[in-house]
């Protein structure tokens, strides 16, 4: 299938308009014509190169948002004009522990990221949701339940479910006390999220600034991370603190704020930190753990939350012209809402 996105062809010149070809359809595929494709931040650190040496030209994009324009003959979940969704995932294994425990992002062989990773088959790179096509094995495509607005429903496939595994999974539930760390795209989903959860959240951010904006979206407030005073006095006052700042900085002023067996989950970093001190983990039985994603049945799960309370990503609607703008922004710090993509108005 001939198609058009926009890839980068180094880490440090801009996306640019690029044909390529997606893969004729396997047995279980589904073929999909991309409706909208979020911006994540991960996608900049990536073709910046951040992450490590990338296989160019890259199509990034795995926040995707679409319908259904073929089926290939074994597949019997979707039908064709169906809206569905693909997130940051497109393959993996299917047949070690982890895949059978609806973990696939944990895959003993290693899952199959959206963009810039050789197909299990073919060994061809994997192109992202920056694109007008894409095809991709259906254990690996969602629905799009009615009743979330197919513009504003992208994000929930990394920013959403990202946040949504460790709160799930670190018992977030009616009067949990959660903080945010950082109100960008990731934290804006968090304290959606941890509210409908029925938590009392608190937004942390070095400023007040966005206390509005927290508050819209159901936080108390926001904790200034640069005044020591306010720290201190909610000092154990946290069951699960989601940390979702996307570069290096430092724990310390944060782990004293968890209770007793309280957990500080990091979503945004994936490299170095700052050297942490393990006395406030030592003197209250805390704990620093990480969480990538969710497995595809957990992100289908997100997908029905949101639906049912009615959450939606804070989203900007941008061209696909308009993409290494909307990079320039992320570059000088996160944003509280994400950019989404109009594919409707990409034409080859």
């Amino acid at each position: 299938m001939k198609t058009i996105g926009y890839a980068a062809h180094s880490a440090d010149t801009p996306l640019v308009a690029y044909h390529f070809e997606r893969r004729n359809l396997r047995p279980n595929d589904v073929a999909i014509e991309i409706l909208y494709s979020g911006v994540c931040h991960s996608d900049l650190h990536t073709v910046n190169g951040d992450w490590g040496e990338q296989p160019y030209p890259l199509v990034p994009g795995h926040e995707i948002v679409g319908r259904v324009l073929e089926v290939g003959p074994d597949v019997t979940k979707y039908k064709v004009g169906q809206n569905v969704a693909v997130g940051c995932m497109v393959d993996s294994c299917q047949t070690c522990d982890q895949c059978h425990n609806h973990e696939e992002q944990y895959c003993r062989n290693g899952m199959t990221p959206t963009y810039g990773a050789p197909d299990r088959i073919t060994e061809e790179i994997t192109q992202g949701g920056y694109s007008k096509h894409i095809v991709v094995r259906e254990e690996f495509v969602l629905n799009v339940p009615e009743k979330l607005d197919m513009k504003r429903a992208a994000p929930i496939l990394c920013a959403g479910i990202t946040t949504y595994s460790p709160l799930r999974t670190f018992g977030v539930k009616e009067g949990s006390r959660v903080g945010v760390i950082g109100l960008g795209g990731l934290g804006h989903m968090a304290v959606q999220i941890a509210v409908a959860m029925g938590a009392e959240v608190t937004v942390i951010s070095r400023s007040t600034d966005k206390e509005d904006e927290a508050k819209e979206l159901g936080a108390k407030g926001i904790l200034s991370s640069s005044d020591e005073a306010a720290l201190e006095a909610a000092a154990s006052s946290f069951d699960v603190i989601i940390d979702t700042v996307p570069v290096k900085h430092d724990l310390n002023p944060y782990t004293p704020l968890l209770d007793v067996d309280g957990t500080l989950v990091i979503v945004g970093q994936v490299g170095p930190l700052n050297e942490p001190s393990a006395a406030p983990l030592i003197m209250g039985r805390r704990r620093v753990a990480g969480s990538l994603i969710g497995g595809i049945k957990e992100t289908q799960e997100v997908l029905d939350f949101c639906a049912k309370h009615n959450i939606h990503p804070k989203c900007e609607m941008i061209a696909m012209e308009d993409i290494n703008k909307a990079y320039k922004t992320l570059e000088k710090g996160d944003i509280a809402h994400r950019f989404v993509i109009d594919m409707t108005a990409f034409e080859a």
